[in-house]
């Protein structure tokens, strides 16, 4: 198919998608040049029926089109390197949203979402509070998501519970909020030893990914969060940043900030120009490294429980998150309900 007729179609589904019910052609013209898509109505009527044959689309006569199943998997799975980036672009879009604010304790936090079936739970949560022990994790704080209930783009399902972790791109929207601007370099496997890192094994920068980097080293079996909890040898989830040379200090007083209202999520910063654990560093800035929000998750694929986890899922209010040592209790309740 010509890459451009191609382009169209791609750009012809997505507008089905978004809406709720038929659309015309007529409608569908207004949108695509809106879009900056100079096309005629009879094109658009043309590729409509070609996309008819191909099962993309359905014709429902004067109602106008729907976009089928067929049309919203090849949306998903087509043109990938049109995603590339995608994770940036995110990351970027949910720290300017954020609004947590640091000394009132309020707001909007970013966070992960995992999915496990309630009757795991029981099994879930001493592996999850291991991890939160062992200090590898995203601050102290979670949350529990009932079925029913809505983040974002993700529902929970019947028989299902939403665990949520605090996504390290909440040290992002902090640090925005106080001034400073982070680069999110990449997500990556860091290597302990005796509890201490070493290096990064392996990396994925998030301009060159559609997807979080941990998920991708999760679902790959990768990571040793039992090696790491149990002898503080192993390899866990963390991310790379770094931030203007001047606001070193500024950093260092607001990561302690962050511990006491148990969002702690930097795990060493380094020094102005200086390579951090061998990853260079841009001239007037500093590197840090930030601990994986998906780290507490990550133990239970290693011990067989699958689950779904969906990164920088969306927002929760600071208030709805509650200390780990609280789930144990707060599955119980859970359990029962």
């Amino acid at each position: 198919m010509n890459e451009k007729i191609e382009k169209k179609w791609l750009a012809i589904l997505r507008i089905l998608q978004k809406e709720s019910g038929p659309v015309k052609s007529s409608r569908l013209l207004e949108n695509l040049l809106a879009m900056g898509i100079e096309v005629s109505e009879r094109t658009v009527r043309h590729y409509l029926l070609d996309m008819d044959r191909e099962g993309l689309t359905r014709n429902l006569g004067k109602r106008g089109r729907v976009i089928t199943d067929d049309g919203r998997r090849e949306l998903h799975a087509v043109r990938a390197f049109d995603k590339v980036g995608f994770m940036a672009a995110k990351i970027d879009q949910l720290t300017y949203r954020m609004s947590f604010d640091l000394y009132r304790k309020s707001g909007t936090v970013i966070t992960n979402v995992s999915l496990v079936g309630r009757d795991l739970l029981d099994e879930c949560s001493p592996l999850i509070c291991r991890v939160f022990e062992a200090g590898y994790s995203m601050g102290t704080m979670l949350a529990l998501f009932s079925p029913g209930e809505r983040i974002e783009g993700i529902t929970i399902p019947d028989g299902m519970v939403g665990i949520g972790t605090i996504c390290s791109i909440t040290l992002n929207g902090v640090l925005l909020a106080h001034g400073i601007p982070t680069r999110s370099n990449f997500g990556g496997l860091l290597e302990l030893h005796e509890r201490e890192p070493t290096r990064f094994v392996e990396i994925i920068t998030y301009e060159g990914t559609s997807l979080d980097p941990l998920e991708i080293f999760i679902r790959s079996g990768m990571t040793d969060y039992v090696g790491a909890t149990a002898t503080g040898n192993g390899r866990i989830g963390a991310g790379f940043r770094e931030v203007p040379a001047d606001s070193r200090d500024h950093v260092i007083e607001l990561t302690h900030k962050l511990q006491d209202v148990g969002l702690g999520g930097f795990l060493t910063i380094g020094w102005p120009g200086q390579p951090l654990l061998e990853i260079p560093v841009s001239e007037g800035r500093v590197g840090a490294i930030v601990i994986g929000g998906l780290n507490p998750i990550a133990i239970l694929e290693e011990k067989g429980i699958r689950l779904q986890s969906r990164a920088l899922a969306g927002m929760v209010e600071y208030e709805r998150l509650f200390h780990y040592k609280e789930l144990g209790e707060r599955i119980r309740v859970f359990a029962g309900g």
